[in-house]
């Protein structure tokens, strides 16, 4: 459960809309943006719109509701985007949630809205609501929109899609279905009466659906409800169009950069609940300080605004302390909290208020001390008085005046408290289900990242009123070519194991050698290495001793592990390391995601691996690969023993493709790599002269040549999402059927996510097509894999999934993979 600190905490963090990235220390206001700020004092309304997936929503109004409109403005995206597909990287399902979070949040640092989330995954495109539904839990997503709902207590809810097949995806149909029977849920007491001890239940005045023209496909129509988007706010020295821009390319593990637009940009509106608007969407709600029946506060914002110097931002906190106070006067609800808020920040904002508390170690162990550095400066002539410091609830009481423009550190030794929490995502702690995340404490659900476990408050008096600064402990350094970087703080384990691989494959009954690296994350770590083995596998030693004396120090044992017997069944199963150490048990591995536009990742996935059985025979083991957007089939592939290397330009060009057994292409290859049109020709000569090359799936846009075979085919959007549809062999006598491993219908049990996807269609009559296969419902596909000969070597595009299954250890992947590079 929450304490009491970190639910208060929780909840002036929902009701203030500061869903700054924690690694961050506090931005700074300019003049501008004060400016914009104070007139947002002055506004009273709230909207939250409602979609699916980040990438869904409408980056420009978002902004204009934000920063133009001063709305409070939230986008709740059903999902995290897991199910995606990464253009920047090769993490996928959870690790690309993550990423993208991260993207969500970094576009809304741009737009200025907020970002919450349900427990929904993200499983992979859905042909429609009926089957989102038979997947996610659809009971408890519901209940997370309502909480949501009633938390943010917006006045007006819009859909980016309709509840119907136009939405073009199932989940986007299902955010749309959902949102409408929320708007009603969350004004019914029955309906999820268990949250109504922490909020109230919350009528919205309307839910709209945000009509659109894209994708071939125009919902918009002149009787709907329009507003023009196309403002350009001197303040910010934009238009929406280029916030909107700025914003949307955060998306960039979807390749989703865009171009600014400037002008008039209208946008239509679909009244779905409450009653239509004639002038704004807010019609029917009053926005300003008349909602609480406040005339003295909205003379005051009015004041204040007006005589706002920006070339002197401190002359208005005489003022601001006179609203602070008028505002703490009202009774407790939503608005006083958030104005309150408000208020607070532009003080700070106008007094040229800076602080942070920053670790001296990237990492740090529960029960270890920490070196800190608590920093703070007041550039105004304000008087500042600061009054205590408050970490983790022990205060420190200084009385300390903050005299002008003088920096001022304090350091400190810390202990870290021994019941932190490492840091793990909220919503991965717990093994889930396809589709819906399993989360411990329900006050969590919603927000986009956790509770930052270590804090530092620092407490303020200025003119007579004491306000509280609450920053989060983070990590910074100086890097020689970027400067100043920051991080989020990492709590962890004192002991964590990494493993070679994430699949072993084991195709006799010979033992592999299973190498673990074992690294201390404080100094003086000793104990014992296990390995967890599954049925089936035999460890050749039952532990080994480490010992390791100083913080970051790292050793590396190695087992070798057999399975009892391989007899043609295949087994998958899992293989977990467990590193004992005074008397304790751990099971955690480290992995850390960095890119430049977003802040790092760290997280602590369980040390495990996937062990898989497989009776796989060969023909050829020398291959090489083309990398597209990023995938593991490489990896996958050496696994089971080929030598496989990467080509680019100089080893397609000029090198000797001859030497290769077959030549593969990563996925989207020829989206991402702009060279395959030049390559391409010398490609299908390797081919011709009696070479294989396969290619894995890429989408029909910005292909960089049309040229894709030997024999024209063109790219489709089919695709065949349920994993387990039935396959039929069209040409069971093939050899990709029987050489060299023979192929049966089991092959495609345990399949993940998907059969294929963006299978070739318009196919020429020289190729083959091997499958058949189609959703339940849905018309038979043939196009999953076409394959041609041509002059001495043979050629294959295949739109099967590939590219999840081998990483994910399925045995019939690999072995129809291996018969597909065959010769």
């Amino acid at each position: 459960m929450l304490n009491i600190r970190n639910f208060i905490w929780l909840t002036c963090i929902l009701l203030s809309g500061s869903i700054r990235t924690f690694a961050q220390t506090a931005p700074a206001w300019n003049a501008a943006e004060i400016k914009l700020q104070l007139r947002k004092l002055s506004t009273l309304g709230s909207v939250l719109y409602i979609a699916a997936h980040p990438d869904d929503e409408n980056t420009k109004l978002l902004g204009f509701l934000s920063k133009e409109s001063l709305y409070r403005t939230g986008y709740l995206s059903l999902t995290r985007g897991d199910g995606g597909q990464n253009l920047i990287g090769n993490e996928q399902a959870e690790q690309l949630g993550l990423i993208r979070t991260q993207e969500l949040l970094a576009a809304r640092r741009i737009d200025g809205a907020e970002q919450f989330f349900t427990r929904a995954n993200d499983f992979g495109f859905s042909k429609n609501q009926q089957e989102t539904f038979t997947i996610w839990d659809r009971k408890k997503i519901l209940g997370d929109v309502v909480w949501v709902i009633r938390n943010f207590q917006p006045d007006v809810i819009i859909c980016r899609f309709p509840a119907d097949s136009r939405a073009g995806h199932g989940h986007h149909t299902a955010s749309a279905v959902l949102a409408a029977e929320a708007f009603e849920a969350a004004a019914d007491p029955k309906q999820y009466p268990e949250q109504l001890t922490k909020v109230k239940v919350w009528q919205a005045k309307r839910l709209f659906w945000n009509t659109f023209n894209f994708g071939g496909n125009n919902t918009t129509s002149e009787d709907q409800f329009k507003m023009d988007l196309g403002a350009y706010n001197p303040l910010l020295g934009k238009g929406f169009g280029e916030i909107a821009a700025e914003s949307r390319s955060q998306h960039k593990s979807q390749g989703f950069g865009v171009p600014s637009s400037r002008g008039t940009s209208i946008e239509y509106f679909e009244t779905i609940k409450g009653d239509k608007p004639k002038t704004s969407l807010m019609e029917g709600v009053k926005t300003d300080w008349l909602r609480l029946n406040e005339t003295g506060i909205r003379e005051l914002v009015a004041n204040t605004t007006k005589s706002y110097n920006p070339e002197d931002p401190s002359a208005s906190i005489p003022q601001l302390i006179q609203i602070r106070k008028k505002i703490q006067a009202l009774p407790d609800g939503y608005w006083k909290t958030l104005k309150l808020k408000e208020t607070d920040k532009l003080i700070l904002a106008c007094a040229g208020f800076w602080a942070e508390a920053f670790s001296t170690s990237a990492e740090v162990v529960p029960g270890e001390t920490m070196g800190s550095n608590l920093q703070l400066i007041n550039r105004s002539n304000a008087a500042v008085t600061l009054e205590k410091i408050s970490i983790n609830g022990k205060d420190t009481v200084l009385q300390q005046p903050l005299a002008f423009n003088k920096f001022t550190t304090f350091q400190k030794t810390l202990t870290v408290p021994a019941a932190t929490n490492i840091s793990q995502p909220y919503w991965l702690q717990e093994s889930h289900p396809i589709g819906t995340y399993m989360i411990k404490d329900p006050m969590m659900v919603g927000y986009p990242e956790n509770i930052p476990s270590l804090c530092a408050t620092f407490y303020l008096k200025i003119e007579g009123e004491v306000i509280a600064v609450e920053r989060p402990f983070i990590y910074k350094y100086t890097d020689p070519v970027k400067g100043e970087i920051y991080r989020p703080l990492v709590i962890a384990p004192p002991v964590i194991a990494s493993l070679s691989n994430q699949v072993f494959v084991f195709t006799k009954a010979e033992p592999q050698a299973v190498p673990v690296k074992i690294h201390s994350m404080k100094s003086n770590v000793s104990g014992n290495v296990s390995l967890q083995l599954p049925a089936g596998f035999k460890a050749d030693k039952t532990s080994i001793p480490y010992n390791l004396s100083g913080k970051g120090d790292e050793t590396e044992v190695v087992f070798h592990v057999s399975p009892v017997k391989v007899n043609g069944q295949n087994i998958v199963d899992t293989m977990t390391v467990a590193v004992s150490t005074n008397g304790k048990e751990y099971t955690y591995s480290m992995s850390t995601i960095e890119y430049d536009h977003i802040p790092s990742i760290t997280i602590f996935p369980a040390a495990s691996a996937r062990l898989v059985t497989v009776n796989l025979k060969y023909n050829g083991r020398k291959l090489g690969y083309i990398p597209g957007a990023g995938d593991k089939v490489a990896e996958s592939l050496r696994q089971v023993g080929y030598e496989v290397s990467l080509l680019g330009e100089k080893e397609i060009m000029q090198g000797n493709l001859a030497q290769f057994d077959a030549i593969i292409t990563g996925v989207r290859a020829y989206n991402t790599q702009d060279r395959l049109r030049y390559w391409q020709p010398r490609l299908l000569d390797y081919v011709k002269n009696g070479g294989t090359l396969l290619i894995q799936y890429n989408v029909s846009g910005n292909l960089a040549t049309d040229q894709l075979g030997p024999f024209p085919f063109s790219l489709s959007r089919d695709r065949t999402t349920n994993e387990a549809a039935p396959v039929k062999f069209l040409l069971p006598q093939d050899k990709v059927f029987t050489y060299p491993n023979e192929i049966a219908p089991r092959d495609f049990d345990g399949w993940v996510q998907e059969r294929g996807l963006y299978f070739p269609a318009n196919v020429n009559g020289e190729y083959l097509k091997p499958f058949e296969m189609n959703d339940p419902g849905e018309r038979s596909l043939d196009g999953s894999t076409i394959i041609a000969n041509y002059g001495k070597g043979k050629y294959v595009y295949t739109g099967l999934a590939f590219f999840r299954q081998l990483p994910a250890g399925v045995p019939g992947a690999y072995r129809l993979f291996v018969n597909m590079i065959s010769k």
